[in-house]
């Protein structure tokens, strides 16, 4: 089962380690359990990571149709408490669900109509029924090729089958997995 060739690991300790990367186990905890070294651990775990990403960059070319929700969300930055649109040196991911099914995320460099609506133009089938909050970057989807329904979370949070919860639950749980490495470089965002 050997991940990574040319290693110096053994088997058995690739394979543990891969057991805990499964698990979301900290490169620094899984290599204090393996008994290897951290910078070891940290780089079989970058290499996973890499593996992952690449096999999930063969898959960009499946599209969504039925009810899609989109959303974006941001990650990090150096000013804590500062949320949202307006904190400074936060990486924008954009995100589509399809619900009950997949997800499919990217790493974006503005939430501005230019970027949003070429991805979900690419990734959406037309007549499908797409669901947002009020974010001005999905205006252009009201005379779109897509059924579209607005959130105003000002307001409520659902309204019966219109309603993006599973996209909020995503980023939720998406950043609850992230806190736990404290801080992840910019340039490697992508494969976390």
């Amino acid at each position: 089962m050997g991940i990574v060739r040319k290693s110096c690991l053994s088997r058995h300790k690739q394979g543990r380690l891969v057991e805990h990367f499964v698990a979301g186990t900290t490169a620094r905890c899984a290599a204090s359990l393996v008994g290897v070294n951290f910078k070891t651990t940290a780089y079989y775990f970058h290499r996973l990571r890499a593996i992952i990403a690449y096999n999930l960059e063969q898959e960009a070319d499946m599209v969504f149709s039925g009810e899609i929700e989109v959303d974006a969300s941001y990650f990090g930055g150096k000013r804590k408490g500062k949320r949202g649109r307006g904190a400074a040196g936060k990486v924008p991911v954009f995100e589509l669900l399809k619900r009950g099914e997949k997800v499919y995320t990217k790493v974006i460099p503005n939430a501005s109509l230019a970027t949003l609506y070429p991805i979900i133009k690419h990734k959406v089938v037309p007549d499908s029924i797409v669901y947002s909050d009020c974010w001005r970057g999905y205006n252009v989807l009201d005379v779109s090729a897509f059924k579209h329904f607005r959130i105003n979370h000002s307001k409520l949070f659902a309204d019966k089958a219109s309603h993006i919860n599973g996209i909020e639950n995503f980023w939720n749980q998406a950043k609850r997995h992230m806190r736990k490495f404290n801080g992840v470089p910019k340039e490697h965002f992508g494969l976390f």
